[in-house]
């Protein structure tokens, strides 16, 4: 069982970086998506996985159609502000695909709407000055709801 963590357009070396560690930590696959705001070379992104590179399964695509058209088999969710359901109450199948959108825009604004039902969203306070959480902290709080949802198989 692997949980895939798909990165569309990711724009901060260092939470790509940070995401790319927890995915080494866990097990899981890690997809960028292009265009990426950094190079795969950035210092600041190798400084933030540390010396988890070589761990990292790792696969970068061209384009969002692209990976849709890849792996549109496998069952996706798609992390939004404006998601319909919170992510802890979605059951999380075998080798589930976790989209996140870069960190100033989100996700495409007609994929979500495209998979409306399929979005899903982390609860926050209601207080206007607050966009969304960063990028990293959100990859990790639904990849361990889903990695416990299977009892962190392969985990220790």
């Amino acid at each position: 069982m692997t949980i895939h963590i798909v990165l569309v357009e990711p724009e901060i070396p260092p939470n790509t970086g940070n995401i790319a560690r927890s995915c080494a930590a866990t097990g899981a696959k890690l997809h960028l998506v292009k265009p990426l705001g950094f190079s795969i070379d950035d210092k600041t992104l190798k400084r933030a996985g540390l010396d988890y590179w070589p761990y990292v399964d790792l696969e970068v695509h061209e384009s969002l159609e692209e990976f849709l058209k890849k792996y549109k088999d496998m069952p996706m969710y798609f992390a939004t502000t404006k998601g319909v359901r919170r992510y802890a109450d979605v059951v999380y199948e075998e080798n589930a695909v976790l989209l996140f959108g870069k960190e100033t825009a989100g996700l495409p604004r007609e994929l979500i709407e495209e998979y409306k039902d399929r979005t899903i969203r982390i609860p926050m306070s209601t207080d206007t000055r607050l966009r969304s959480l960063n990028l990293s902290n959100s990859v990790s709080i639904v990849l361990f709801e889903a990695l416990r949802q299977q009892n962190f198989p392969n985990l220790e």
